[in-house]
């Protein structure tokens, strides 16, 4: 589809975003898309994933039907609107329309939104559903479903209602199923509602992301956040840094702030207005530290975002995969660095997941302020 064959509004938009080729995972799965394929594809974070999908369900838009064509489920809100961001900048010069159905968000809003009926719907499998029961939604001519990021939507949290989403639509419907991440089981799972799905794989060196560095620093937890702040004043640096739980990254959050740092917090119990105003004060470089969990982060995209900081090991090693591909990403002009700030009991568990994922860590010493690789 990247050629002649690719529709007026999507090339102008192409060429406008001076992209010269697709990325491997655009070029593998745009034509099974097109052909109406099933397909399960596992790309790194920041491979270009949402416009291997997008784009090709853009072109084969029917503007005739003003009906409900694609739906798009993600598991967070800010993934659902970084989506819905990625359709408005490519369907500028076309007549196509999407809508954000997020559960928290103003219902009889998005009941008026639906009246306008929109060609895409982008949301959080809750809210859909809810609207599907309600009638407010009509899916009868829906003919594809994308789970954006799947292993976090093939989860007990939100599996009966992607069952039951799946189970209102056409049964010759289309299923996408992408992820940075997908395990075999995730895999074995996604046969039961996908016909003879085509999986395809690219490795990050296939990716086209630019180069990550990763590295780790040994403290003791008490001192973590003494690191951490060193780090920022002394590099100058903004950063993006994950916490496992709430709990934990409110303390911290308080801790930091005392110190007189410039700190956001994105978790799940903010409203939504509160996370968004965060995430847009770290776009503007008012803040020097966006402070997130591991879901909440999901879907964040930002440009040239050099810094990212885990201040604890992730329970597994595709959690460390998600976290680290917030840098280093399609089209950022600098080079990425993953950092993680551990204590001794958590060094051997890093060392797990770097084996696991065949990737080198350096370990780092703080000298005067300055990180520099432990000789």
């Amino acid at each position: 589809m990247f050629d002649d064959s690719m529709q007026a509004f999507l090339k102008s938009a192409w060429e406008n975003a001076g992209f010269e080729k697709p990325t491997a995972v655009q070029e593998k799965t745009a034509p099974l898309i097109i052909q109406g394929e099933d397909v399960i594809a596992e790309s790194p974070t920041g491979s270009g994933k949402t416009l291997a999908y997008l784009l090709p369900l853009l072109q084969e838009i029917d503007l005739t039907k003003k009906q409900v064509q694609v739906v798009i489920l993600a598991s967070s809100h800010e993934l659902v609107m970084q989506i819905h961001h990625e359709l408005q900048n490519w369907t500028k010069e076309s007549e196509i329309s999407g809508v954000t159905l997020i559960g928290g968000a103003n219902i009889k809003r998005q009941i008026e939104k639906l009246k306008k009926k929109p060609h895409v719907i982008i949301g959080t499998p809750g809210r859909v559903l809810e609207l599907i029961k309600q009638k407010k939604l009509k899916v009868h001519e829906v003919k594809t479903i994308v789970l954006d990021e799947a292993d976090q939507l093939l989860v007990p949290e939100h599996k009966d209602s992607l069952f039951s989403i799946i189970k209102s639509v056409p049964r010759d419907r289309q299923m996408l199923l992408f992820s940075a991440t997908v395990p075999e089981a995730l895999e074995q799972e996604a046969q039961s509602f996908m016909r003879e799905p085509k999986t395809i794989r690219v490795k990050n060196e296939d990716a086209g992301t630019p180069d990550v560095t990763y590295s780790y620093i040994v403290c003791e937890a008490r001192d973590k956040i003494d690191v951490l702040r060193k780090i920022i004043r002394n590099h100058g640096i903004q950063a993006l840094v994950f916490f496992r739980d709430i709990g934990n990254l409110s303390v911290n959050a308080e801790k930091l702030e005392y110190r007189g740092m410039d700190v956001g917090a994105l978790h799940g119990d903010l409203k939504k207005q509160e996370r968004e105003k965060a995430v847009r004060q770290f776009l503007n470089k008012e803040l020097q530290l966006l402070l997130a969990t591991d879901v909440a982060a999901r879907g964040l995209d930002i440009n040239d975002l050099s810094y990212v900081i885990q201040m604890d090991v992730p329970a597994e090693s595709k959690q460390y995969i998600h976290r680290s591909g917030r840098t280093g990403r399609l089209g950022a002009t600098e080079e990425g660095n993953v950092l993680s700030i551990i204590t001794p009991a958590e060094e051997r568990d890093l060392k797990l997941i770097g084996r696991e994922l065949n990737i080198e860590l350096n370990e780092q010493v703080l000298r005067k302020g300055q990180l520099i690789n432990k000789k």
